[in-house]
């Protein structure tokens, strides 16, 4: 194995070429280490920053591409932002490790160094995200939502240039880059879910490459592991195939995993809400298994109480096509 260059496969961004980098650091630490390529590749998400996310058709506009490499066999390992792989992956790939969880939060960023409640009245506040809408509405009724694209130095140098009066980002990108001096405030996962898997490295691989699986699997962190399996089945349960204005935590405790979860109307005028847990038998671990049941379950209790039609109005709204 010692000889084989294993290729690496990434966007070319700063977070991402991080994530790349940090993950070729554990697999170089590991014995018998093979040689490590990174391999830059554009992905839809790069090529396309005039058009918002919510208006792209489905999940994959940064992972897409790389996935077709790793499918193709022109790379060996794709590293992602796991809260951007679809929830089903491409046939004969598969999620070999899940990294251990950064913050999970979103943070906010200011001008003025103001609160989310502090902000003036109709405030321009920049995410790309339908679910940082829903939430924001729901907070901040008056707050005008304004689009945001670009690499996070981007993003916080139009902050500073004036575009928006606040700005929402992932906490856990902030860290990885040292940028957590830009933050007012980390929002409260309480009143402000995450997106399902945010704050997780996911690293893929080709499901009949033993070689390369046994070393990720090295990788793979049994809390995260445990959370994105719940987070990921509530999502793939409810998506269809397109952003859903959903936030999602699940948490381990000891033998117990607990699964928040929440969609909301973009306008903030409605939110339905779950929240479960799922236990270790006696002399037994949580299994994936467990996991999965877990989100399934609390998915279902969100569409017995109307997440389907509320989901089905809100894209309706926003007349989603692909670009």
């Amino acid at each position: 194995m010692s000889a084989r260059t294993l290729r690496i496969g990434t966007r070319a961004s700063a977070l991402a070429l991080w994530q790349a980098r940090h993950v070729e650091a554990l697999l170089a630490a590991q014995p018998g280490a093979p040689r490590i390529e990174l391999v830059h590749i554009r992905t839809t998400g790069d090529a396309q920053r005039e058009v918002p996310l919510w208006q792209t058709e489905g999940r994959a506009f940064f992972t897409r591409e790389i996935d077709e490499a790793l499918e193709h066999g022109t790379i060996d390992v794709a590293v992602h932002s796991l809260k951007d792989l679809p929830t089903a992956l491409a046939p004969g790939l598969a999620l070999a490790a899940a990294l251990a969880r950064q913050d999970p939060r979103d943070a906010l960023l200011t001008r003025g160094g103001e609160s989310l409640r502090q902000l003036p009245p109709r405030a321009r506040i920049g995410t790309s995200s339908l679910r940082r809408r829903a939430f924001v509405a729901r907070l901040r009724p008056d707050a005008v939502p304004v689009e945001l694209r670009g690499n996070v130095p981007t993003r916080i140098e139009r902050l500073k240039g004036g575009d928006y009066e606040a700005i929402i980002l992932a906490a856990a990108g902030l860290v990885r880059l040292g940028l957590t001096q830009h933050v007012t405030e980390f929002l409260s996962p309480q009143e402000f879910l995450p997106a399902v898997s945010q704050g997780v490295i996911g690293v893929c691989a080709r499901a009949d490459d033993e070689a390369t699986l046994r070393l990720l699997r090295a990788l793979d962190d049994a809390a995260a592991r445990l959370a994105v399996s719940a987070e990921r089945a509530l999502l793939g349960r409810l998506e269809g195939g397109c952003q859903v204005p959903l936030g999602a935590l699940a948490e381990v405790g000891g033998d117990t995993l607990e699964l928040t979860a929440a969609v909301c109307a973009l306008d903030g005028s409605r939110e339905l809400r779950a929240h479960g847990t799922a236990s270790a038998s006696q002399g037994t671990a949580l299994t994936a298994a467990d996991a999965v049941a877990l989100g399934e379950r609390i998915a279902g209790e969100l569409l017995a109480a109307g997440a389907a039609e509320l989901i089905a109005h809100e894209r309706s709204a926003l007349a989603v096509t692909a670009p």
